[in-house]
């Protein structure tokens, strides 16, 4: 078994058990499935995310591994995520409870707790207009910058997110947002990977979902150059002529999720 716990939970659960615990905590639930719960709480006046993962089963992970998906097994992800990007002085969430029961992964039961960043908005949310309402230039430009720094910190840290869109990035509202002053958070961790080096193709892959939730936010071309000399940190023309193939590719797949995404809104 594996317990980690700060406060307000270290004083509120001692002498109880954490797992039964944070199963009876209540508030505004977020997701409620068979194998995993979210939701928001409030403890002594401060707002807490909380998930519970119960095992998935058998059938659950040969189905997944089955269609080439890697399932997601419990918290232990999102916690080793959380631990290795505040290492690499990538901005995240804080953990304050933690815990991991039982060896096997198909009835685990592990949680994670952690800390409601507010107020925030996301990225997604902040850009929705920009085509009709472009923004100030120079912090369009702070903004593609810090991403693209923050996502080549997360790669080159061994850490890929599997849901890397801009809605999963926060920007912290708490002061007013200008070119030279403004927080970013990255958040949603539960399905990330964390090892010594990441692949090109997960690298890949969380370029091409990073590429495809921003389509619709007009950025122009010196807008896509910008972000990939902030996440590259190399000279333009090395840049162009050293990843021509990824670029194509990014560019394909991005279109290929936008057409389905436009088929599916369609169906709607």
């Amino acid at each position: 078994m594996k317990l980690m716990l700060a406060e307000p939970f270290k004083t509120l659960w001692a002498g109880r058990d954490a797992f039964a615990a944070v199963e009876g905590l209540q508030g505004e639930v977020y997701r409620e499935l068979e194998a995993r719960r979210t939701l928001r709480t409030e403890v002594e006046g401060r707002g807490y995310f909380v998930k519970i993962h119960r095992g998935i089963g058998w059938g659950e992970i040969v189905k997944n591994l089955v269609t080439a998906k890697l399932p997601v097994l419990g918290a232990g992800q999102e916690w080793l995520a959380i631990q290795r990007l505040q290492e690499l002085g990538v901005p995240t969430m804080t953990a304050v409870a933690y815990g991991e029961s039982g060896s096997n992964p198909a009835d685990q039961h592990s949680f994670i707790i952690t800390e409601e960043l507010a107020p925030t908005v996301s990225l997604e949310d902040f850009s929705i207009d920009w085509l009709k309402q472009p923004p100030e230039p120079r912090l369009k430009h702070a903004l593609i910058a810090e991403v693209a720094r923050m996502t080549g910190m997360m790669h080159r840290g061994g850490v890929n997110h599997r849901d890397c869109y801009i809605c999963h990035f926060l920007l912290h509202t708490d002061t007013p947002v200008t070119a030279d002053n403004f927080k970013l958070s990255v958040i949603d961790l539960h399905r990330a990977q964390t090892r010594d080096k990441i692949s090109h193709r997960w690298r890949d892959k969380d370029l091409a979902a990073l590429y495809f939730s921003a389509l619709d936010i007009g950025l122009t071309r010196r807008d896509k150059l910008r972000f990939l000399k902030g996440y590259f940190q190399q000279p333009l023309r090395q840049i162009l002529a050293e990843e021509s193939a990824l670029l194509l590719w990014l560019q394909a797949k991005a279109d290929k999720l936008y057409a389905r995404k436009q088929r599916y809104g369609d169906a709607l």
